[in-house]
């Protein structure tokens, strides 16, 4: 299949993508990684009049890694945190979630901003970013803001990104003293998208969890009890069945997956 016919232009800073993105607003999309919106455009899903390409926003293409946690701009690729040792002794929960994603081809042009500003209830970062209370900067031609994951993820395919802000950069908070974490999920295939996971950190003071493809966004649950973490789990979740999976396998799953992904954490 072929795209439907747009306009394109490649930005060659910051401020030139942004004042695009001011004048065109939702008649614009931003391709970065490409990995998500090209077979959206093959597919005739999408149909932007105008493309803003930011892969020579060289500036952006960073891992930042300190104590308090690490910072993820728009054009770094998923294989760059991958291969980052710094973010994954900070957080480790991001090397192991980033393992996940479909294949090395794919994790070598896709971008993690990318992937959260998709908003795709069934992909890891996203999950990851909730459960770690992590934030979005966007900018626009009007300026700057930073927007909690809690609030960032409004539905299916649907973030708090206005059609003229840019997602410029992601913030993962460091884990915690004496937490551990994991990530669990099943899959039909490896490399496809998770019939449900799970990731978690579990440290002295609290557990928490959050699922994917289990709702229309990330669903992050405070675990009072572990022993009844997995009845947790399944009350808590909505999903929807699809040719791959019923909606009672799905919340099975999520059962399943929060016990293995706490003992693992332990």
């Amino acid at each position: 299949m072929k795209p439907p016919s747009f306009e394109y232009s490649r930005a060659s800073s910051l401020d030139e993508a942004l004042a695009v993105l001011g004048e065109l607003g939702d008649e614009a999309k931003v391709l970065a990684g490409g990995q998500s919106l090209m077979p959206l455009l093959s597919m005739r899903l999408a149909a932007p009049r105008h493309l803003v390409d930011i892969n020579r926003l060289s500036e952006l293409a960073y891992v930042r890694t300190t104590a308090e946690g690490v910072w993820v701009g728009a054009t770094a690729r998923h294989a760059d945190l991958e291969r980052d040792g710094d973010a994954a002794r900070i957080q480790p929960l991001l090397a192991r979630a980033v393992r996940l994603i479909a294949h090395p081809t794919i994790r070598n042009r896709g971008t993690v901003v990318g992937s959260l500003a998709h908003a795709d209830p069934a992909a890891e970062l996203p999950a990851v970013l909730a459960l770690l209370g992590g934030t979005v900067r966007v900018a626009s031609v009007r300026g700057t803001r930073e927007i909690p994951a809690r609030e960032f993820f409004l539905g299916t395919f649907e973030s708090a990104l206005r059609p003229d802000e840019l997602a410029v950069e992601a913030f993962f908070p460091a884990l915690s003293p004496g937490a551990r974490t994991s990530i669990v999920e099943v899959a039909r295939r490896h490399g496809d998208y998770a019939l449900c996971g799970v990731c978690a950190v579990r440290s002295p003071d609290h557990v928490r969890v959050a699922l994917l493809s289990a709702a229309p966004t990330p669903l992050v649950l405070d675990v009072p009890d572990i022993a009844d973490a997995a009845e947790l789990a399944r009350s808590s979740v909505d999903p929807t069945p699809d040719i791959h999976a019923s909606a009672e396998y799905r919340r099975h799953l999520a059962g399943v997956l929060t016990e293995r992904a706490l003992r693992e954490a332990a």
